[in-house]
């Protein structure tokens, strides 16, 4: 099928337009038209890959309209209404523990651009290979191919324009309070990093009764929406010098939990410091630097490496949806739309804090 794709296809370089053929659908897989697709920070992990592995098509984040499904596929029908997340196996010990973000086969089924079984995949005009099926989706495109695996239906009646996001960025922040953290009522809870990701935890810490919700940020207005989402107090990180000792200040003796949304070395150093005795601090931050943890300092604390929020993204979606038309999760007041060719200025507009979540429209202009 030949559909209209962004393309990355140089590192450092503007991603550009183009029409990619996407070959037919495999047994257990849909064919989706996308309706919105976020820029998450995760796709700028693009960046970093060699340019021998580009072209590539990015996009983890989308929602869209079943257009077709291929042999074997029950449960999902043409005309559904669906998010697509992250892909996972099924079959491994960790995915049939619920525990799909850890499944075995996650790095092979989400970065690497091709179908593990090695059949034909996506080509640009010319007819060279064009990386894709990034977590499973590449949905920076009118149409997205997917799984059973990773794709959720919705209600018909949410704006699906607005649902990409909770396949990663949302979930990430919010799975991380409510699944891998398991913030308790009354706790406080820390959150590094006022994005997407930091701002679905800050909601999503109101929803677990947290009585403490501290979000640290450099940026003034981000520092303001944590605020008006539920944040009951907000540090300048820009502003102190010691910040696991205002934080340690400010919570009477060191937060319960911590989450750190920035990969940051220094910051999860601070974040680590600012817990109390027992402590759990959660790094869901990208970053490729040793953190080097002081070992006294760890005595009696966990840290633990979260992905996805520890989400089953079928049964997780769902919730954030109904938690969201509770009143309770409003992550909308996060989102910002670019039609699809202005995705080098979504980008930007990401990289620059102006809007905390762009979101992609393919089909619109």
């Amino acid at each position: 099928m030949l559909v209209t794709a962004a393309l990355l296809r140089d590192n450092q370089g503007p991603f550009s337009i183009e029409e990619v053929e996407l070959p037919a659908l495999g047994p257990g897989e849909v064919l989706v038209e996308v309706a919105g697709a976020g820029y998450c920070h995760t796709d700028t992990l693009l960046r970093q890959f060699p340019n021998e592995m580009l072209p590539f098509i990015g996009g983890h984040e989308g929602a869209g309209v079943v257009q077709e499904v291929g042999a074997g596929v029950t449960g999902i029908a043409v005309g559904d209404h669906v998010v697509m997340s992250f892909d996972s196996c099924g079959s491994c010990r960790n995915c049939r523990l619920g525990l799909p973000p850890y499944c075995d086969e996650f790095t092979a089924r989400n970065f690497m651009g091709h179908k593990l079984d090695g059949s034909a995949g996506a080509t640009d005009a010319s007819g060279a290979p064009v990386g894709w099926r990034w977590f499973g989706q590449s949905s920076f495109a009118t149409h997205a191919v997917a799984s059973i695996r990773n794709t959720v239906v919705v209600d018909r009646a949410v704006d699906l324009t607005l649902l990409g996001p909770l396949g990663c960025g949302i979930q990430t922040g919010a799975g991380s309070v409510l699944n891998a953290l398991d913030v308790r009522p009354g706790s406080s809870l820390v959150v590094y990093g006022a994005g997407a990701v930091g701002l679905a935890a800050v909601m999503a810490a109101g929803i677990a009764g947290a009585s403490k919700v501290i979000a640290v940020d450099r940026h003034q207005a981000r520092l303001d929406l944590a605020l008006s989402l539920g944040a009951t107090d907000v540090i300048d990180a820009a502003a102190v010098d010691d910040l696991g000792g205002e934080v340690t200040t400010r919570t009477a003796g060191g937060s319960d939990f911590a989450l750190d949304t920035t990969g940051v070395p220094a910051v999860v150093a601070a974040a680590v410091a600012g817990l109390r005795p027992t402590g759990v601090c959660g790094l869901v931050g990208v970053g490729f630097d040793d953190l080097g943890l002081n070992s006294v300092g760890m005595m009696g604390k966990t840290v633990k490496g979260i992905y996805e929020g520890d989400a089953v993204p079928q049964v997780f979606i769902p919730q954030m949806i109904e938690y969201w038309r509770g009143g309770r999760f409003p992550f909308d007041r996060l989102i910002g739309t670019f039609p699809l060719d202005a995705i080098n200025e979504a980008e930007k507009a990401s990289n620059d804090g102006v809007v905390v979540k762009p979101v992609l429209l393919p089909t619109r202009g």
